[in-house]
């Protein structure tokens, strides 16, 4: 969890004038005495900040990631402002909610690897994401409205449940399935694993290909049957599966799951010296650093977090250390699992690197857009251009990306042929300058910007060393 650094500093200061000499404190008649007066008020003092800091800082609320996001997609983050644009890499955090509208799909991925996949017209809530003393994660989804795509992994001692219309559902082996509510009536069919569904009605396992049937205008009374009635989007739902379990394989240093596979897709390890194996996105260059693209976003508890709008940008910015090397440029160093950072540790900067700093106001969503434009063109083919960093490449629709980046570095750009696209472009250039979100806010374009680092004219076709290590074995 975030620390606080700043009452440890009041006491510093407190205990350095106690020791200030004849002139302090103890230099005067009854100084000791009034020294303790003044300590014992400064530590009630800390005390009572300590009570008053954002409750994200000692609660035990987790934070997951929203790791796609395909059209009109909306998030409720409990900032007063009701539904806004929601973004690539956002934090999904407890109490929030999330809309899709016509067009839109979206997916949360979990800490452990687990995934829930929304297609258009489905509201789904987070009424928990916590952290039980033990050091479990509970995790409790409501599916409000439309249909929702579960692959739970099963991870031991987890507590992962979920709800729709008056049924529940306590997840505790391997289970992939999906869930449809209706006006009239919900269903659960079952890709993989067995499911014990408990409602008004009782309890129904509901096994390997086999859909339960719940009649809401009956007392949830419930049907079931051994067969799977194919929904349009089941394919969709399969192809994002197959994306993560082909490169999830490749994994990374890293106890955590999400956004694995985006590592493996979008970059490769490197072994730099005197650092270690550091990992390094394709079509990138000298000239690129890691803040080029991306938003400033408020949450209530924790204030501002940096989300990356880049499609590998969730591990690299919430863990670890991005590190400047002259001959390799920016990499990130995995490392400092343990607590959430809103703004990634920077080591070893090029000296014209201005740190990004968040807006000083309270409550807005900044908007920060200075790299090159995302990869486009027609469905079967699409120009990446050096600097790009991914951006605008779906999820698993190019073959080879080391490749690519190689023709990339060489020419400047690319034309690779898209094969098999598992999300449109849109689900990864969703930040675009002009979005602006809550009071005051002031979304910045290209060239925007104090806050933001900037870009280095140095060596633009420069980028990722030659040789691609293979990501090791996980630590679990």
């Amino acid at each position: 969890m975030m620390q606080y650094s700043a009452p440890a500093m009041i006491v510093n200061e407190a205990t350095n004038c106690h020791d200030s000499g004849s002139n302090g404190l103890r230099g005067s008649v009854g100084g000791g005495a009034m020294f303790r007066r003044i300590l014992n008020a400064v530590l009630l003092t800390l005390a009572a900040v300590l009570l008053a800091l954002p409750a994200f800082a000692d609660s035990q609320v987790r934070i997951v990631r929203l790791s796609q996001v395909d059209g009109a997609v909306q998030a409720d983050r409990n900032t007063g402002q009701g539904f806004e644009k929601a973004f690539l890499n956002m934090p999904v955090t407890q109490g929030m909610k999330l809309r899709t509208n016509t067009d839109g799909r979206a997916e949360i991925e979990f800490e452990d690897g687990s995934t829930l996949r929304m297609v258009p017209h489905t509201i789904v809530v987070f009424p928990e994401l916590s952290l039980r003393d033990s050091g479990a994660k509970a995790t409790a989804v409501n599916i409000q409205d439309g249909t929702a795509y579960v692959n739970f992994t099963g991870k031991k001692d987890d507590e992962f449940t979920l709800s729709f219309a008056h049924e529940k559902v306590s997840l505790t082996k391997p289970a992939h399935f999906r869930i449809e509510l209706g006006d009239t009536d919900a269903t659960m069919a079952v890709f993989k694993g067995d499911v014990q569904v408990e409602g008004p009605s009782g309890a129904v396992n509901v096994g390997k290909k086999q859909t339960a049937t719940f009649d809401l205008a009956d007392q949830d009374r419930y049907a079931l049957a051994k067969n799977l009635e194919p929904d349009p989007y089941d394919e969709w739902d399969k192809q994002q599966e197959q994306y993560h379990q082909r490169y999830t394989a490749s994994n990374s240093y890293s106890p955590y799951s999400y956004g694995v596979s985006d590592l493996a897709y979008y970059g490769n390890y490197i072994n730099a010296p005197g650092y270690g194996m550091c990992w390094q996105p394709y079509f990138t260059g000298l000239g690129w650093d890691p803040f080029m693209n991306g938003a400033w976003m408020w949450y209530p508890g924790f204030g501002y977090t940096w989300v990356s709008g880049y499609p590998w940008g969730w591990m690299p910015y919430r863990y670890g250390s991005w590190l400047f090397l002259p001959a390799y440029g920016w990499v990130w160093q995995p490392g400092y699992w343990t607590g959430w950072q809103p703004l990634p540790r920077v080591v070893n900067p090029p000296r014209q690197f201005v740190a990004p700093r968040p807006p000083a106001s309270p409550g807005q969503t900044v908007i920060v857009n200075r790299g090159p434009l995302p990869g486009h063109g027609t469905p079967k083919r699409m120009i990446v251009r050096n600097d790009s960093a991914g951006l605008g490449i779906p999820r698993g629709s190019v073959r080879n990306l080391a490749d690519v980046s190689q023709q990339v570095k060489q020419n400047g750009f690319a034309e690779p042929r898209v094969h098999n696209s598992v999300g449109s472009s849109s689900s990864i250039s969703t930040m675009s300058p002009g979005v602006r979100s809550g009071p005051g806010a002031t979304p910045m374009g290209r060239g925007a910007g104090p806050r933001m680092s900037a870009p280095h004219p140095v060596a633009p076709t420069h980028s990722a060393p030659t040789p691609h290590a293979p990501a090791p074995t996980p630590h679990r």
